[in-house]
């Protein structure tokens, strides 16, 4: 059973819909159980990275989560805040992360750079897949998403990188390392390509 992380701060309807579409059940739910008994487990996230981690301490979920992932190597994906997350803190705010990723979010800074773009990264964008992944089974080398985000991770072990996206200059765009995924884009909102990277998340973890 997939379980789709409720903790106030996400997308969860449209997740749930695109994996009905590719023949997936899944549960809503901020219920420490459903984690427990998760197969997978799908964290979404909208909003600012303290009020999530607020809100998942509150709701008793966050010894779940890890109790899953690092103990049980449940399959974990997350998605946009979701990723961020999972790493071990962002400049947005001063909670701790997850701490499943070595690194960090931070805001994008084009202070250094000759193009001053707008913030935040909305839109359609290409990802390059930069090491072999089941998670991009079945798509082209550089598959289109589509992307709303003012913070990018950066990852400090650059094995964990699994795809950049350029908008001014490169960022990580996915994370992987062993049962821990992230993904910066919305699948959910990523029609053909979001639906088969939900559908290679299900049948190849």
């Amino acid at each position: 059973m997939t379980t789709i992380v409720d903790y106030g701060m996400g997308n969860l309807g449209s997740v749930k819909n695109m994996l009905k579409k590719i023949g997936e059940g899944a549960v809503v739910s901020s219920d420490a159980r459903a984690i427990n008994e998760a197969t997978k487990i799908i964290l979404p996230g909208v909003g600012a990275f303290d009020n999530a981690m607020i809100n998942l301490q509150q709701l008793d979920l966050i010894a779940a989560i890890k109790q899953k992932v690092l103990e049980d190597k449940t399959p974990i994906l997350g998605i946009c805040l979701g990723m961020q997350l999972l790493t071990n803190g962002s400049e947005e705010g001063k909670c701790e992360g997850f701490g499943f990723i070595e690194g960090s979010a931070k805001r994008f800074n084009f202070q250094d750079h000759d193009k001053k773009l707008p913030v935040p990264h909305m839109g359609w964008n290409r990802v390059h897949v930069k090491k072999e992944s089941p998670l991009f089974e079945g798509m082209p080398d550089d598959p289109r998403f589509y992307f709303v985000h003012s913070y990018a991770v950066e990852c400090a072990n650059r094995n964990d990188i699994l795809t950049t996206t350029e908008y001014g200059y490169e960022f990580v765009s996915c994370f992987e390392h062993e049962n821990i995924l992230g993904c910066q884009f919305h699948p959910e909102k990523s029609h053909k390509f979001g639906m088969q990277l939900f559908k290679n998340f299900v049948e190849y973890y």
